[in-house]
C-alpha cells in the first residue's frame, strides 16, 4: 500500500512539474513580484521625480517596486547594479541607461534568466522585451530645432549638447534637430556637438570657452536636463541672455530659476513619473502574459493610445503623445 501511495505521488508531482514547463514563459500569475527600475543616477531631480511614478504604481497595482542607480552618471556602475538585480532574481527590470550600448549586455542577461526587460530613452537597444519612450525622438528633435530657430530669427550659430555620446534619445533628438535646420533654416549653422557627461558643471565651462571662441553664437541646444542650466549660468553671467537663445531639455526644478531671469527660453520635457509608472505597466502586463497591441490605453496620461514601431534589431518600441513645453510664463504649472 505505501508503494503504491508512493508512486501515485511521484506520478502526481511529475505531472505537476510538467505542466508548470509548458506555461507561457510571462504567465507567472503572481501577485508578489518585485520589480526594479535603474536609472542614470539617483542624485538627479529627474529621477528623483520618475522614483515618485514608480512608487505610485508599486501601490496602485501591489507590487514591490523601486528605483536604484549610481551616485553619479556612470555606465559601470549602473551595469553593476542590474547583475545585483539579477542575481537576487527579481521578476523585472526597467532601465534608463545612461549609455545604451555599455548597458545592453547585462540587459542580455537579464534576459536570458527569466526577467521581464523594459527600456526607457532606449529606443535602439538590441536586447528588450520592449522600449518606451515618451514620443517620436525624431519629432522632439524637430520640435526643439523649430523652436531655438524662432528665437534665433532662423538665422546664426548655435551649439548642441547631449550627456553622452553614446546616449541614444539625446543624439537623436539632436541629430534630427541639426537635419531639420539644414533642409529649412540654411542660415542657421551647427559648430559642434559636445557632450556634457549629464554635469551641470561641465556644460557651463564648455559654454564659456564655446563664448570666448565662436563670439557671433546665438544658439544653445541641450538635451540632458542640466545642459541648458549649465549653458544658462554662462550666458547669464556673460550678461547675453538677450543674445543667445538657450532651449532644450529639462525641468523647473532645474531652470526654473534661469526660465524666469530668461536665461533660459525654453524647457522641453516629459514626465518623468508618467514615464517610470507607464514602463513599469508594460513590464507588469508582460509577466502576466498579457499583449502589448497599438493603440493600447496603458491607463497613464500621454500613454492612452500607444504606437509600437520594432527598431533594426527588432525590439518593439512604444511611443507615446508628446511633450511640455515650458517658459517663464507657464512654468509654475509644472513644478517638478
Amino acid at each position: 500500500m505505501r508503494r503504491k501511495f508512493l508512486l501515485t505521488s511521484i506520478a502526481v508531482l511529475v505531472g505537476f512539474l510538467i505542466l508548470l514547463s509548458s506555461q507561457p514563459v510571462f504567465a507567472a500569475g503572481k501577485s508578489d513580484f518585485v520589480m526594479a527600475t535603474v536609472v542614470k543616477s539617483v542624485a538627479f531631480n529627474w529621477f528623483m521625480r520618475m522614483e515618485e511614478g514608480v512608487k505610485q504604481f508599486g501601490k496602485d497595482y501591489g507590487v514591490t517596486a523601486f528605483m536604484q542607480g549610481p551616485s553619479v552618471a556612470d555606465s559601470a556602475e549602473q551595469v553593476s547594479i542590474i547583475e545585483q538585480l539579477i542575481a537576487q532574481g527579481v521578476d523585472a527590470i526597467v532601465n534608463v541607461p545612461y549609455g545604451v550600448q555599455e548597458n545592453e549586455l547585462a540587459q542580455k542577461e537579464a534576459m536570458e534568466q527569466g526577467i521581464i526587460v523594459v527600456t526607457h530613452e532606449a529606443a535602439s537597444t538590441k536586447y528588450a522585451h520592449y522600449d518606451l519612450e515618451a514620443f517620436d525622438n525624431k519629432s522632439y528633435g524637430e520640435e526643439m530645432m523649430r523652436q531655438l530657430a524662432a528665437r534665433m530669427g532662423y538665422e546664426g550659430e548655435y551649439v548642441q549638447f547631449v550627456g553622452s555620446l553614446t546616449n541614444a534619445s539625446h543624439n537623436e533628438w539632436q541629430d534630427a534637430a541639426r537635419a531639420y535646420q539644414e533642409s529649412h533654416f540654411p542660415l542657421m549653422k551647427c559648430i559642434g556637438k559636445f557632450e556634457s557627461k549629464e554635469d551641470i558643471e561641465a556644460a557651463y565651462t564648455t559654454t564659456k570657452d564655446l563664448l570666448k571662441s565662436h563670439p557671433n553664437l546665438k544658439g544653445i541646444l541641450g538635451s540632458a536636463a542640466g545642459d541648458v542650466v549649465g549653458a544658462g549660468q554662462a550666458v547669464e553671467e556673460a550678461g547675453l541672455s538677450d543674445e543667445i537663445a538657450v532651449v532644450g531639455t529639462s525641468i523647473v526644478s532645474y531652470a526654473g530659476e534661469l526660465l524666469a531671469t530668461g536665461a533660459v527660453d525654453l524647457a522641453m520635457c516629459w514626465d518623468p513619473a508618467t514615464a517610470g509608472y507607464a514602463a513599469n505597466v508594460v513590464a507588469y502586463k508582460l509577466l502576466k502574459g498579457e499583449t502589448i497591441e497599438e493603440g493600447m490605453d496603458l491607463g497613464v496620461p500621454g500613454y492612452t493610445n500607444i504606437h509600437i514601431v520594432e527598431n533594426e534589431h527588432g525590439v518593439p518600441v512604444i511611443y507615446g503623445q508628446g511633450w511640455i513645453l515650458i517658459d517663464a510664463d507657464n512654468m509654475d504649472e509644472y513644478q517638478f
